[in-house]
């Protein structure tokens, strides 16, 4: 394991990328979690539902220009990506309940692995894991999963990528990339240009 060798006075982000999940999609996802009437775990905030495409843990805030300007020269997707979460599964290692996709398309699979090539060079290595697109529905969760009415099916059109803060139990967007139409750079919700 590596030791965080910056300076304690070094400020830093908790920093991941993300697909995120409309306010519709939320709603949905939500109310169908609602059904199962869990027993076990901390429901996630459907606020906080969303895609990690790359968790880079703690990164020098002075390094988040540099990652922005990585990620720019990207070749993303020219079509959105479209992600079915079909599987409900218990992480048991996480204690985390999840949806997640039995099938996981290719543009979103080159979208990761360039994320991670991108970030090399700025010595941040995302966690050398199998990409398994999910989304969280309870932490500490133990046990079975359970019975559901209905069984899960839920699209997500990847329209975006998104390079977000988590900060105190809540996830900040700090700036956002379009994935079809040529990918082009929307916003850096914060100057990092």
């Amino acid at each position: 394991m590596a030791q965080d060798t910056r300076s304690t006075a070094s400020p830093f982000k908790r920093l991941f990328f993300a697909l995120p999940v409309s306010d519709a999609q939320r709603r949905d996802v939500s109310q169908w979690r609602r059904s199962l009437a869990l027993r076990s775990g901390r429901p996630v905030p459907a606020a906080n539902f969303h895609i990690t495409l790359a968790f880079l843990g703690n990164v020098d805030a002075a390094q988040v220009p540099s990652v922005c300007a990585a990620v720019d020269q990207l070749l993303l997707p020219d079509k959105a990506p479209r992600l079915v979460l079909d599987r409900l599964q218990v992480w048991h290692r996480a204690g985390a309940l999840v949806l997640e996709a039995q099938h996981t398309p290719a543009p979103l699979l080159q979208l990761v692995y360039g994320l991670q090539q991108a970030l090399l060079p700025l010595g941040i290595a995302v966690a050398d894991r199998t990409f398994r697109p999910h989304l969280t529905l309870s932490r500490d969760f133990h046990g079975q999963p359970p019975e559901a009415s209905t069984p899960p099916e839920f699209f997500v059109s990847a329209r975006e990528c998104v390079l977000y803060e988590s900060r105190k139990g809540a996830y900040q967007p700090l700036a956002r990339w379009a994935l079809g139409d040529g990918g082009a750079f929307i916003s850096p919700l914060g100057s990092h240009r």
